[in-house]
């Protein structure tokens, strides 16, 4: 065989695998279609192709299974971008692979097991479970291990399999999964003879003495209206079969007489709703039209543009203008949001502007990512303008020319875990620049990485300083709340939050209260020994949820019910400890127990309907009070809103990280700017035991600037980002004493080749997750040092720790750029 392929696998293998290609199944290869791929033994995986070639490889390679594609699904941009967020994040492409494509598009092998021909004739002996599995089996003549372990009520079949198959009784096979198939539905249209009125009434002439026909087809004028003759618009079959009663025999002998034309079309889970008559684009501010023209001007000089703009000051505006000039163009735009609720809110107003809008989030069924995922790379019926959260920058754009990064300073858009661990804002940059493509950035408050780059003149910097409609920023006050005691029960509502709620209450208005912890209770505890209960695989506390009456782990979901009694001391006086969204949800009801409230955090919101029913409950004002976590601060925009709380900002402030300020003030700001966004000042009130902490201050007056110079200060005093690049390695092992060790010489090794640049080992405040030990190493690199030798060189030892005997089950996970 003269061709080979490169072929990239969903696993975290260090490189692509060469395999040959069957001189039958070479005309259908190409770079960037899916190819069935054995490994091991047994297993099959669908893999992209990367490269074709003819370099005969210096081992024996496996020939490929089969072509599963006639054209790429992954054209040459993507790929490039798979190789670079592999190098840059110190990952594999096979991890990239299995975070850009749906899952649908990524099958693997399932291994089914079938009787062997003639095993009935051999002289077997066989014991009772050996019995059952071929009893089994000949139930059904092919089934997949778990299928058999079901059928068997057995947890593992393996070693039954194994002994079946050295009897020459059983045989197995791999079979490739076909998930994500295209579904297809039944479309009915006028038979194209019809072309104008008489012929529409010499058809209902032919049907008057069919009553059954001629009611189908007056239910399909009457579903197809307006009538077009030229296109006559197709209706879904069983819709019309379904609103008529009537039985498909019926609709057979009216195509046969040429009343109806049927088409099997792919059915679309998310159908194209173009406007016929879309709204009108909003007209610009004086402000909004400065900063538009400014954009365009610095978009002639550089790539990337920072739009800082206070909140409520019309940034959205100012993208829809953009997004407006790409399309003239033909080009189309990628608008990425951090949060999957932004995006309820934001799709219905750009529909009724631009019409056919995409969407693309982890909320939506597989089905439907791939659906999406095919419109644009099949073009068509694509859209021009594409609405996702972090993993839409995977998808297969042909023709880019604009990428919005709206709310860019929110560390949703950096993946934790998994790896690939990418920043979607970093990586949508490098994307759009493969693409010759313009980025925005934009953001009441900015990130300091981002806003440096712009003050050193790396990205252009346009501001927005006022609100639309010069609405007033909202007044914020500061309440000391070091006076309030636990013993009252009311610690986390203070007497003027309470009074203000009230007040905006009798006017009418909404309020947003703003808690960042989820639950009832962040832990409980024995009041008579001190006991608190734990993660039996974590070293963390667990929090107590109410509405369920159970103690959760919220790192790797670990639950036992509440216990009535203390496991420690057998005492009954446990209480519950601090305070969580679930608690002043439930507090709320008890004071305003005539207010509508609700809850919007990760408890509540696990559907993308629940999502979407939250925000349009709170836009109709069917929901008085709306409690949450930092879902509540990115970007949503409420027009009755007067009222905002901020419960609790020392548990922010306090943080043990040196993002701590900047999020602090971050999140503080964006969730004020929820108030009074329409017409008239809105009030924030900021609940703390520090009233005169530096961060806050800056808050109440909206001072972007004050934070960015002290905190840009100390980062430089102590070499943190922006002025160094971070690297964190965190070690894990199942032993604490060989993880220590494992640590120390990895430390030793790295700082023989770093020096002072590397920091630790130390170990994190939670040491355990999921039955394994952690420890941290962080690496600086100064800006303009080669990173990516220092890469290399960090690569190579972790490499070389992870080859020695005693650390083979050591695993080292690398984070580059963390949050």
């Amino acid at each position: 065989m003269s061709h080979f392929i490169d072929v990239i696998l969903p696993l975290a293998l260090p490189k692509a695998l060469t395999y040959a290609v069957p001189p039958d199944m070479q005309p259908a290869v190409q770079v960037g279609v899916r190819v069935a791929a054995p490994v091991g033994r047994r297993k099959i995986y669908a893999g992209i192709v990367q490269r074709v070639h003819s370099e005969v490889p210096p081992y024996a390679t496996k020939p490929i299974v089969s072509v599963l594609d006639s054209a790429p699904l992954v054209n040459g941009l993507q790929l490039g971008l798979w190789s670079w967020v592999a190098q840059y994040y110190l990952c594999s492409v096979g991890e990239v692979m299995k975070a850009a494509l749906p899952a649908a598009l990524k099958m693997e092998s399932e291994t089914r097991v079938s009787l062997e021909g003639g095993w009935e004739d051999l002289d077997l002996e066989l014991s009772r479970a050996e019995t059952d599995a071929l009893s089994a089996l000949q139930a059904k003549p092919s089934l997949s291990v778990e299928e058999l372990a079901a059928a068997m009520q057995v947890k593992n079949v393996l070693p039954l399999v194994q002994q079946l198959l050295g009897k020459h009784a059983v045989r197995i096979e791999e079979q490739l999964l076909t998930a994500g198939k295209p579904r297809y539905e039944t479309m009915v249209s006028l038979h194209p003879s019809v072309r104008s009125e008489e012929d529409l009434s010499a058809l209902f002439a032919l049907t008057a003495r069919a009553p059954q026909q001629e009611q189908l087809l007056l239910a399909y004028v009457s579903m197809a209206l307006p009538l077009s003759y030229a296109a006559p618009l197709r209706v879904a079959q069983k819709e019309l079969l379904e609103k008529t009663k009537i039985s498909a025999a019926v609709l057979k002998a009216c195509v046969a007489k040429n009343i109806f034309l049927l088409h099997r079309e792919e059915l679309r889970s998310l159908r194209a709703d173009d406007e016929e008559h879309p709204a009108e684009m909003p007209t610009l501010s004086a402000a909004q039209r400065q900063a538009y023209d400014e954009i365009q001007q610095h978009f002639a000089e550089k790539q990337v543009v920072l739009l800082h703009g206070v909140t409520s000051s019309g940034k959205t505006e100012i993208y829809m203008r953009l997004i407006e000039q790409a399309m003239a163009q033909g080009k189309q735009t990628l608008y990425l949001l951090p949060e999957i609720a932004l995006t309820a809110q934001l799709i219905n107003r750009l529909k009724k502007v631009f019409g056919n809008v995409g969407v693309y989030h982890s909320k939506f069924s597989d089905a439907q990512r791939v659906e999406e995922y095919r419109r644009l790379l099949e073009g068509g019926s694509q859209p021009s303008l594409m609405l996702g959260v972090r993993s839409s920058i995977f998808l297969p754009f042909s023709n880019l020319g604009l990428v919005i990064v709206d709310e860019e300073h929110e560390n949703t858009y950096k993946q934790q875990s998994p790896a690939p661990r990418y920043h979607a804002r970093d990586a949508a940059i490098v994307m759009a620049a493969q693409h010759g493509a313009k980025v925005l950035l934009g953001s009441a408050t900015p990130s300091l990485e981002s806003y440096h780059n712009a003050a050193t003149g790396k990205y252009g910097l346009v501001t927005l300083t006022e609100r639309y409609g010069q609405v007033a920023l909202p007044e914020i006050r500061i309440v000391n709340v070091s006076y309030l005691k636990s013993k009252s029960g009311n610690r986390h509502f203070s007497p003027l939050l309470l009074k203000e709620i009230g007040a905006a209450m009798e006017r009418g208005e909404q309020v947003i209260l703003f808690r960042n912890r989820r639950g009832f209770s962040p832990y409980v505890e024995c009041r008579e020994c001190g006991w608190i209960p734990q993660c039996e695989h974590c070293n963390v506390s667990l929090t107590y949820h109410k509405r369920t009456h159970q103690l959760v782990c919220h790192y790797c979901g670990y639950a036992i019910g509440m216990p009535h009694s203390c496991l420690a001391c057998s005492g009954t006086s446990i209480e519950t400890k601090g305070f969580g969204t679930e608690k002043v949800e439930e507090d709320l009801q008890l004071i305003f127990p005539d207010a509508s409230v609700e809850r919007m955090d990760l408890d509540t919101t696990r559907t993308r309907s629940a999502y979407e029913r939250i925000i349009e409950d709170f836009e109709q004002r069917k929901i008085q009070i709306l409690i949450g976590t930092q879902m509540v601060t990115k970007g949503l925009d409420f027009d009755n809103v007067s009222l905002v709380g901020v419960l609790n900002a020392d548990s922010m402030l306090s943080f043990p990280d040196f993002r701590a300020c900047e999020r602090s003030y971050q999140l503080m700001a964006q969730v004020s700017g929820r108030a009074g966004r329409r017409g008239k000042q809105g009030s924030v009130l900021i609940q703390t035991i520090q009233p005169y902490h530096h961060i806050l201050s800056c808050v109440q007056r909206n001072d972007y600037q004050a934070m960015y110079l002290s905190q840009i200060a100390d980062r430089q005093e102590l070499c943190y980002p922006p002025f160094v690049r971070l690297i964190k390695l965190t070690l894990k092992h199942r032993s604490e004493q060989t993880l220590l060790t494992a640590a120390q010489t990895l430390s030793q090794r790295l700082r023989a080749v770093f020096g002072s640049r590397l920091l630790g080992p130390a170990t994190p405040p939670i040491n355990r997750v999921q039955n394994r030990y952690l420890m941290n190493i962080i690496l600086k690199i100064e800006r303009g040092k080669a990173v990516e030798k220092a890469k290399a060189l960090l690569k190579a030892q972790c490499a070389e720790v992870m080859q020695l005997a005693e650390f083979k089950q050591l695993e080292i996970v690398p984070d580059v750029d963390p949050m």
